[in-house]
């Protein structure tokens, strides 16, 4: 199994940024990928960034250019940089995680909340 611990949420103006945390723990030398999926109210939950075992890395074409995931595989961390927020960035945060022991597992964060305000 593979649990995970997220930190970093919080409030904050449009413009502005935040970082977001994700540690893995528990069989964190079968992790493949890491990543961040978001859910507003009333929405689907979307994927925001996807960070492969190597160097690849996957952007929601809305976050293109402003946000920056980046993995550290020695701390089993992933994290997300959010910059130049906006209101439409509002959301609970995921982490993802995707594991593998003969077949594939997900495994996700317990959320935490960005609020973005004008």
């Amino acid at each position: 199994q593979v649990q995970l611990v997220e930190s970093g949420g919080g409030l904050v103006q449009a413009g502005g940024s935040l970082r977001l945390s994700c540690a893995a723990s528990g069989l964190t030398n079968r992790i493949d990928t890491m990543g961040w999926y978001r859910q507003a109210p009333g929405n689907q939950r979307e994927l925001v960034a996807l960070c492969g075992s190597g160097t690849t890395t996957n952007y929601a074409d809305t976050v293109k250019g402003r946000f920056t995931i980046s993995r550290d595989n020695a701390r089993n961390t992933v994290y997300l940089q959010m910059n130049s927020l906006k209101p439409e960035d509002t959301a609970v945060y995921y982490c993802y995680v995707r594991w593998r022991v003969l077949a594939y597992y997900d495994t996700w964060g317990q959320g935490t909340q960005v609020t973005v305000t004008p």
